[in-house]
């Protein structure tokens, strides 16, 4: 029977996993076997400049804190050595930097992701990375507005420049 002490501090790691579940847009759980230290810290380092959260996670606590979370379908995944990255807006950070990071070293696999409280595949977590960034959107959307408005502008412009090249033809003859 594990001591007082012991079963506190699971409790602690549980209640923290449950609360960095909740609090998340998304995650990805992940399996570092095979990593050397200096590709460890790479990974470490990509995530962290991109304001992910990432830790290795002891799988029985982690399954209870999916459960205290709502995170149903975890229990199949939760097996073997499992780290978990999470990000608390950005739906596709911390699944791009994986699946980027995976391509450049097989070694690492993918268990699975959660998304806005629903455990997702590692497929859906693939499609997932190839999404553009909330940034590259909100360009996209701006670009969007600023078309009509540019081409609006060169209509303009074009009649204008139409209406001089007319005058200076004018001009030209009457000399």
């Amino acid at each position: 029977m594990p001591s007082e002490k012991v079963l506190q501090s699971n409790k602690n790691q549980v209640a923290d996993i449950a609360e960095n579940l909740k609090a998340s847009a998304a995650g990805v759980f992940i399996d570092y076997r095979g990593l050397t230290v200096e590709e460890d810290t790479q990974l470490r380092n990509a995530f962290r400049k991109a304001g992910v959260q990432y830790k290795v996670v002891k799988n029985t606590l982690t399954n209870f804190a999916a459960k205290e979370a709502g995170l149903e379908g975890l229990e199949p995944v939760l097996h073997g050595p499992t780290s978990l990255a999470t990000h608390t807006t950005d739906l596709v950070a911390p699944a791009k930097i994986i699946v980027e990071f995976a391509k450049k070293h097989p070694v690492v696999e993918i268990k699975s992701g959660f998304v806005e409280g629903k455990v997702v595949s590692v497929q859906d977590v693939e499609r997932l990375a190839d999404l553009p960034s909330k940034e590259e959107l909100i360009a996209m959307v701006l670009r969007g507005f600023n078309a009509p408005l540019s081409g609006l502008a060169n209509v303009l412009n074009g009649n204008i420049r139409g209406l001089v090249c007319a005058l200076n033809a004018i001009a030209e003859q009457k000399q």
